[in-house]
């Protein structure tokens, strides 16, 4: 061994010694256990001092490339190859756990997870089974749809002109009035989140909602810093929010018409009241509306019908109603708020599929969503129906609900605190996947979101069979 660090070079002698040892290791010269010379004989090898030669090392078994054996001296690892991958590779653990996005709950990670699984029973899935929908109407409408090269390019930063023409006709029949630059039409609900917390609020803000809620099972507001505050609609609705909101921007997100998770309908006053609350503190309103065409009976209009100062957000989608796949949903607003939206639109994504906003513009247009909707209404009563029989007749004395006014679930309230992760994965062994109420709301050990929307009949009676025994034997302990 002749080398010598350069006394010339940029890189301080201790630098060069390690870079030095690194690539004897690299080169296989010095293999796993190979033990070093003694820090006295480098030192006089390298022509450096020893506390240099020390120094060096000492980096050296921080990077896990070396380790000291007591009494015996300095090894080269056994896992020194791993330790060089390390140091040549960016640490991404690094990167993830710095990012501003923040990780799901490993719970809801377990439940994307398993809902791929074909031979896992789904009684927590928030989407339409297969055969509820509507592929042989699919199959023929993309046939009879005839596309012109622009429908085959990007769209324009709000959206087809045409489809925002006929979301307004659609919405006019909920007491909805708006134009087409009132509309964005965005890749699902969630994304329309997603552009309001980046493109509406700065951080720190306020999003106020319902103490259990859906958004406490995605992070689109508390991924770029929102504050996530629950609050009960009572009738010093309006006082509270002036008491929280203070000096800082808020917004109120709402879903008034079948509640994620909980099933639950507003009532016209109840709507009224949230409304005034938010206009007498100046709050804006995101009106979650995407559940409005599965009631099984009609009830009051959106919010956003009442609005005329443009405070209230309101957004639509056909990922609940026709097909989650084609990703197409709308947000309708004031102008400049819709502009701006769609400007950072077009810096994401360029667009939400052309194709897939052609499709849904010919359902609308030609009358076959609205006897799908028809359809699938009736069908998704029979499987509330079904599975109400089955609760009364296995659950009436462990458990209670409201019956379902329309939509995928049913909000099952134990009468015990059982709903825990641990029940999760029991559950989950036995291959029944359910959402847990406490992904709604962290306080809450009392609740399951039911879904009669996915599962078949078959899977429906043996899912709930087992969820049934397994709470029997969790209030037996």
């Amino acid at each position: 061994m002749s080398w010598q660090p350069n006394r010339q070079s940029d890189s301080t002698l201790q630098q060069q010694i390690v870079h030095w040892v690194i690539a004897q290791v690299e080169r296989g010269d010095w293999v796993a256990g190979t033990k070093l010379p003694t820090q006295r004989q480098l030192a006089m090898q390298f022509e450096v001092n020893r506390s240099t030669v020390q120094q060096a090392l000492e980096e050296l078994k921080a990077m896990g490339i070396l380790e000291a054996k007591i009494g015996s001296g300095v090894y080269v690892t056994d896992n020194s190859w791993h330790a060089l991958l390390q140091q040549t590779q960016p640490n991404w653990q690094t990167y993830i756990e710095t990012s501003i996005h923040k990780p799901n709950y490993h719970t809801i990670q377990l439940i994307n997870e398993y809902e791929q699984r074909d031979d896992v029973i789904r009684l927590g899935t928030g989407e339409l089974a297969p055969d509820l929908l509507p592929t042989e109407e699919m199959e023929s409408s993309l046939r009879e749809l005839s596309f012109q090269p622009k429908s085959l390019g990007y769209s324009s930063p709000q959206g087809n002109d045409q489809l925002r023409a006929a979301i307004c006709h659609y919405v006019k029949k909920r007491g909805i009035d708006a134009e087409p630059q009132h509309i964005c039409i965005v890749s699902g609900a969630l994304q329309a989140l997603q552009l309001i917390a980046v493109g509406l609020l700065e951080q720190g803000s306020i999003v106020f909602q319902e103490p259990t809620s859906y958004l406490n099972s995605v992070h689109p507001f508390q991924s770029v810093g929102m504050q996530m505050i629950g609050v009960h609609r009572d009738n010093q609705l309006a006082q509270t929010l002036a008491q929280r909101k203070r000096k800082k921007q808020a917004v109120f997100y709402a879903i008034p018409t079948l509640h994620n998770p909980t099933g639950y309908v507003w009532t016209a006053q109840e709507k009224k009241l949230l409304y005034e609350a938010c206009q007498a503190t100046r709050i804006p309103i995101i009106e979650d509306d995407v559940y409005q065409d599965l009631l099984f009976e009609a009830t009051s209009p959106p919010i956003k019908a009442m609005d005329r100062s443009g405070q209230v957000l309101y957004m639509g989608s056909v990922s609940k109603t026709l097909s989650p796949g084609l990703r197409i949903g709308w947000l309708i607003g004031p102008t400049t708020v819709i502009e701006r939206l769609a400007d950072i639109k077009m810096q994401t994504d360029y667009g939400s599929s052309a194709i897939s906003q052609e499709i849904v513009l010919h359902w609308l247009q030609s009358g076959k969503y609205d006897k799908h909707i028809v359809g699938l209404r009736q069908q998704l009563q029979d499987r509330a129906d079904f599975t109400e029989r089955i609760l009364q007749e296995k659950f009436k004395d462990i458990a209670s609900w409201d019956k379902p006014k329309g939509g995928f679930y049913i909000w099952l309230k134990f009468h015990e605190p059982l709903v825990d992760k641990e029940f999760f994965l029991k559950l989950l062994q036995q291959q029944v996947l359910i959402n847990p109420g406490y992904i709604y709301d962290p306080q809450d050990h009392h609740h399951i979101r039911l879904s009669y929307s996915y599962a078949s009949y078959e899977e429906l009676q043996e899912g709930l069979q087992i969820l049934h025994d397994c709470v029997v034997d969790g209030m037996g302990k």
